[in-house]
């Protein structure tokens, strides 16, 4: 995963809510088991039947309750892999939110009228690590969990999370306190 500090340029716009994760990828397209590929069937019946046109910019502005439905990893992968790099929104569904940072995609939680506010501006920039989303209508602060940011702020993935933590792991293997499986007679 790379390291997100600033995210900017265009901005492209789904002016929906309640954007589902079936619609942001269908299901007919989850038999790949690698994270890559995914992008060209983003929204795809939506892009099939001309309800929608995405540009991908590295940030995507949309309505409330996004990546709502079932919790498929599949639907930030797209997104991801699509071109976005920052989706903002006045909110996302919990699972979504989750899958999106462990894979270094930023959901930034904004108001209705500051998302708006973005939307119309074009252009955007990011910065993780102040909190803040600036464009022509002004500075607009997003709040990241502390574990969040230093997440993305360093590349980290749930490996590199675990990986932090490799001293004390050596320690604790070469300690001998690692025994076999616990076992009990019936």
């Amino acid at each position: 995963m790379r390291p997100i500090d600033v995210i900017e340029g265009k901005v492209s716009v789904l002016d929906r809510a309640d954007v589902d994760t079936d619609q942001i990828i269908p299901k007919q397209f989850l038999k790949r088991v690698e994270r890559t590929g995914f992008g060209e069937f983003l929204f795809y019946d939506w892009i099939r039947d001309g309800e929608i046109e995405l540009e991908p910019n590295p940030i995507l502005v949309t309505g409330a309750n996004f990546g709502c439905g079932s919790s498929r990893e599949h639907a930030p992968w797209a997104l991801e892999d699509f071109g976005f790099q920052a989706i903002v929104a006045p909110s996302f569904a919990d699972i979504f939110y989750s899958n999106c940072t462990k894979i270094g995609l930023l959901p930034a939680i904004l108001d209705e009228d500051h998302c708006r506010a973005v939307a119309e501006a074009g252009e955007a920039r990011i910065d993780v690590d102040d909190e803040t989303v600036t464009c022509a209508a002004g500075v607009f602060e997003f709040k990241v969990e502390h574990d969040v940011k230093h997440r993305l702020l360093n590349g980290l993935d749930d490996i590199g999370i675990t990986l932090e933590n490799v001293v004390a792991i050596d320690e604790f293997e070469q300690s001998g306190a690692v025994h076999g499986p616990v076992t009990t007679a019936l």
